[in-house]
């Protein structure tokens, strides 16, 4: 076995590091974690037909079955119970894998639905190598990040671009670069970067900046120790336009910060490995 294929097997086995599936991410984490939680009760339906969805992650339940984190279209990050899912002739076997598009039934008013049937659609081309590490850590971003039960069609719909410019050898440091501001502001995590909140005015390409969290961005003072970025390098981030050798260095440090400071002290485990294989 090579260090690639191993890491892979560790990634699989770490993307939550066998946490109580029952138990929503965002309640493991320090209450002060700005990560906001759904105030309202979501509208929960008895029974959903051909509703598009992929595997986030997948836990052991009791003998025969597998409880599943999937993302799904219209409704949200939601927890299935996929009964018989591990006997060897179920078919529920083979398709209930990470990356791979599905079309999805399920039953249920609780917090952890019945699944009734799962599809694979196909379509999409495998993830391969470093692109499929980039799917892990793209898996663990919204199973950290997204409240259950609340729908984020857009981002569905990013995950999937994702996927395929990955798996078409897009270079990750933009494809990811995107998806985790994309995330961020699904999330309601993140103001428009391309405005400067205490000077009410448009970002300036040639002024030095930091991002608050909270509040957004502001022009930099000599005393910040967080990331200070260019207004140039905030413009091409929402433009989308990674070209810039130095957009590419200030963007990675600027969201690595802003994840850091919303998960509060909860590492992300498919970044260590990412670093790990790079040392290798």
């Amino acid at each position: 076995m090579t260090a690639g294929e191993s890491a892979v097997i560790q990634m699989q086995d770490a993307v939550l590091d066998a946490e109580d599936p029952t138990v929503d991410s965002v309640a493991r984490i320090p209450a002060k974690r700005s990560i906001p939680v759904s105030s309202k009760s979501p509208i929960r339906e008895r029974r959903v037909l051909n509703q598009p969805g992929f595997v986030l992650h997948s836990w052991p339940y009791k003998e025969t079955s597998v409880i599943v984190d999937v993302l799904t279209r219209d409704y949200g990050r939601i927890a299935l119970v996929a009964k018989g899912a591990k006997r060897p002739h179920s078919q529920l076997r083979s398709v209930l894998q990470t990356f791979q598009p599905l079309q999805l039934a399920w039953t249920g008013k609780s917090e952890i639905r019945v699944l009734t049937s799962a599809e694979w659609v196909g379509g999409m081309l495998p993830l391969e190598k470093s692109a499929l590490l980039c799917g892990f850590y793209l898996n663990e971003l919204l199973v950290k990040f997204l409240v259950r039960d609340e729908p984020h069609p857009m981002l569905f719909d990013e995950y999937v671009s994702t996927l395929n410019q990955l798996a078409h050898d897009e270079p990750a440091s933009t494809v990811l670069r995107q998806f985790e501001l994309s995330l961020l502001r699904e999330s309601g995590l993140l103001n428009d970067l391309s405005f400067c909140t205490s000077a009410r005015a448009r970002v300036q390409a040639d002024v030095r900046y930091v991002i608050d969290p909270e509040l957004g961005a502001r022009p930099a003072l000599q005393s910040d120790v967080v990331p200070v970025v260019s207004g140039q390098t905030l413009i091409d981030m929402v433009d989308g336009d990674y070209s810039d050798p130095q957009t590419q260095f200030q963007s990675k440090m600027l969201m690595r910060s802003l994840l850091a400071h919303h998960l509060h002290g909860s590492f992300l485990n498919t970044r260590q490995i990412l670093i790990d294989l790079q040392n290798l």
